[in-house]
């Protein structure tokens, strides 16, 4: 091999479940491993994860893997590739690598996890055939960095999430200086976060969000109820000090925030005093307007704080006439109708909700328009593949790239499981892997078929019919009227159901006037004959169990 390819498994087509494989001669190297999480078509799913069967196949390649940043579109099937992929080394920030560890240790993976933390400051590193430096980018999370990979005297910038945010909480700006000393070093390739492209402008300051929390809560004479990404470490840093600067007792509430919130103040990402924080089980011990709650369920997930606590499913939590709950985080594409479920439950409790279409209470930490104009000014790519959107997004950085002078033909507009080859001569896609996803459906992973997942969408839309039919072993005569049992399937009641009896009868009768007595040929006439009965009278297909049992 002459360049380097690159492999996306996951992340392009879509906002999620971010992976991108680089090969070289002597290796490859994994640029993060993130999971998506299920679409309402998914039913009982609980994760959605990249397909790795090409990961395994080249196992042995691989050097190691690179994180950007803690987001779980980027870390959270990290567990489940290194279950089956022994990769010999894990590098990521220092905050990033404090929320893995976590991971890694609830997977019982962390004793034979090889974890190596990285310093952006102390320049480049060698990773199996690969020199990899490190560029601090802004985002809604501390310690994102982009990756810059060299190899076969080629060089690509992987940019990872970014804003251009100008006062982070955190004081650590996107770091433009070394970007534009990239820019005048040579870039063959960018790959760049496309999420916000189609919006114009810049995205607002972080600092903006704890400036509205500031104006909103002080005025509240309920409790406040924020809602947040788990990971998202600058704003729970913003909404404790506010509740300090109001007088009121914090709260955090949600398994994962208390984790992350706990691993952040061990490693000095987050200042808050003991005296500042209160169990929920104590929120009833204070005045409503001596109390705000973090908590998780910003996007709607069925089991998390908020959508218990909209439900009245919640041990210690509630909302009452005269709360405010501020929901501090946009929809995941995906995610609306269950956001607005939760929504509208709270409204029906009495609470006032704030969300970022009605108040300045969320930033995206996805650069627009103009961020992504000015990143391509100051690396001038000589080609650029978008990345991290869907389609239409990726589309409108491709169309940004062309304004700014990079060639048609060096503009990739790429799909998860393309081959990106990367020469001196240019970039040109040349071949295809495997690429679809992996379930995680309770303990399995990657089991659950397309055919289970067709079966729980028919029960879940028409029910079940279940048909039993009672034989004498002796004779092989019926022995009972058939029993007929419904699930979901509400048609299936008075003359129906003892049509569909009646219908029963005449298939086994007829079946064993015909010598036809083998079970798997009865219950294939049972099914096709109640089938069709039911769709005749209903235009519905329930699945239909027929069960034959001998006696």
């Amino acid at each position: 091999m002459n360049g380097i390819r690159i492999i996306p498994l996951g992340g392009l087509g879509e906002v999620g479940k971010n992976m991108t494989l680089y090969e070289t001669e002597g290796g490859s190297v994994l640029v993060d491993a993130g999971l998506a999480f299920p679409r309402d078509e998914h039913l009982g799913v609980d994760l959605v994860l990249p397909d790795f069967s090409y990961l395994k196949d080249h196992a042995s390649d691989i050097k190691a893997v690179l994180l950007t940043h803690a987001h779980e579109d980027h870390v959270g099937s990290l567990p489940y590739v290194l279950r089956e992929v022994p990769v010999p080394r894990v590098l990521a920030t220092k905050l990033t690598l404090g929320l893995v560890q976590s991971k890694l240790d609830e997977h019982g993976l962390l004793a034979r996890t090889n974890l190596e933390e990285i310093h952006p400051e102390d320049g480049p590193i060698d990773v199996g055939p690969f020199r990899v430096d490190f560029v601090r980018m802004a985002h809604s999370v501390p310690d994102n960095v982009a990756f810059v990979l060299e190899a076969a005297g080629l060089r690509v910038l992987h940019t990872s999430d970014y804003k251009l945010d100008h006062t982070p909480v955190d004081g650590f700006r996107t770091d433009v200086g070394k970007l534009a000393d990239l820019g005048n070093r040579g870039v063959d390739l960018m790959l760049g976060d496309s999420t916000n492209a189609e919006r114009p402008g810049f995205t607002g300051s972080e600092r903006l969000v704890g400036d509205a929390f500031r104006q909103i809560i002080p005025l509240r004479k309920g409790r406040v109820l924020i809602a947040t990404f788990a990971s998202n470490v600058h704003r729970m840093q913003q909404a404790i000090d506010v509740a300090l600067e109001a007088d009121r007792k914090a709260c955090v509430v949600g398994r994962s925030m208390r984790k992350n919130l706990n691993i952040a103040r061990s490693l000095g990402y987050l200042s808050v005093n003991d005296e500042t924080l209160i169990q929920p089980k104590q929120l009833d011990d204070y005045p409503p307007d001596k109390v705000l709650v973090l908590c998780t369920g910003s996007q709607g997930e069925p089991m998390s704080a908020l959508t218990r606590i909209a439900y009245r499913d919640h041990a210690s939590v509630r909302v009452e006439r005269g709360d405010t709950v501020i929901i501090s985080a946009k929809p995941v594409p995906g995610n609306e109708l269950r956001v607005h479920d939760t929504i509208n439950q709270l409204a029906r409790a009495g609470a006032e909700i704030l969300h970022q279409e009605i108040a300045p209470v969320h930033v995206s930490g996805h650069g627009n328009s103009e961020e992504i104009r000015t990143v391509l000014a100051l690396v001038r790519p000589k080609g650029v593949m978008p990345v991290h959107g869907e389609y239409r997004m990726q589309a409108a950085q491709a169309r940004m790239a062309g304004d700014i002078g990079v060639p048609a033909a060096s503009i990739v507009l790429a799909e998860n499981g393309s081959v990106v080859e990367l020469t001196k001569q240019g970039v040109a896609i040349v071949d295809r892997v495997d690429s679809g996803v992996t379930f995680v459906d309770g303990l399995a992973v990657g089991d659950l078929s397309d055919v289970a997942l067709r079966d729980r969408r028919r029960l879940s839309e028409d029910g079940v019919l279940i048909v039993v039919a009672t034989l004498t072993g002796s004779n092989g005569s019926r022995s009972a009227a058939p029993e007929l049992i419904a699930r979901g399937f509400t048609d299936a009641e008075g003359p129906l159901l003892e049509e569909m009896r009646a219908e029963a009868e005449e298939i086994l009768d007829a079946c064993l006037a015909d010598d036809i007595v083998e079970i798997k040929l009865l219950q294939e006439h049972l099914h096709d004959g109640i089938g069709q009965l039911v769709y005749d009278r209903t235009r519905r297909r329930p699945m239909i169990l027929p069960i034959v049992v001998e006696v």
